[in-house]
């Protein structure tokens, strides 16, 4: 298992993925950017590869995924539809790095084959759940149509985002683990440090 410290960078990633979400995704929608939700996955995406680049266990990204949630929840409006969205993405990557992502070291196929598995089953996920589950009458009123755009439009693009973002992510992971490694407290307060003022300026943003 890797260091217990190290275990602070999913947190850490967590929170820049929640700030962005906070700064990107109230910008996107307020400006009807279209495919917003795309923009969003895709660093999404990046940032989760890079934590599992560091801590390649799993739950380290359904961590990574509550964390982003839990800072969109603390300093915006509870979108609770956003909200299961960011965490559904954390939660299908989770699942497909542990199934794909081995010990044997870094491949590109794995790799590109975990991102674009998480971006379609993140939205499916998120779809069938928001529509035929919680039913929220946005997506119940749109019915069938717009949960199959939402996985076939929205999920394809961002799976091809992935199949470059993922597997950049994981490597720039893999080489800050082995960065962090030489120089331990040091990597332990610049991650304290991150989670701090992210939280903070996530204060002074909302």
């Amino acid at each position: 298992m890797k260091k217990t410290s190290n275990w602070l960078w999913p947190l850490a990633l967590g929170s820049l993925w929640g700030l962005a979400e906070l700064i990107g995704g109230g910008t996107f929608y307020q400006n009807n950017v279209p495919l917003a939700s795309v923009w969003l996955s895709a660093w999404a995406l990046f940032l989760l590869a890079v934590a599992r680049g560091v801590v390649n266990e799993p739950g380290s990204s359904t961590l990574a995924g509550a964390v982003a949630a839990l800072f969109k929840l603390a300093y915006a409006a509870p979108f609770y539809c956003h909200l299961l969205g960011i965490f559904f993405l954390g939660l299908v990557f989770d699942i497909a790095a542990t199934a794909f992502l081995k010990k044997e070291g870094f491949r590109p196929v794995r790799a590109m084959l975990t991102g674009a598995v998480s971006a379609y089953g993140g939205y499916a996920l998120f779809a069938v759940v928001i529509t035929y589950i919680v039913r929220y009458s946005y997506w119940t009123a749109a019915g069938l149509p717009k949960v199959l755009n939402h996985i076939f439009v929205g999920g394809s693009l961002a799976a091809v985002t992935s199949l470059v973002l993922v597997p950049l992510g994981l490597r720039a992971g893999a080489r800050s683990e082995s960065a962090l490694a030489v120089r331990p407290r040091r990597a332990v307060a610049a991650a304290l440090a991150v989670i701090v003022i992210l939280w903070t300026a996530g204060a002074f943003i909302r």
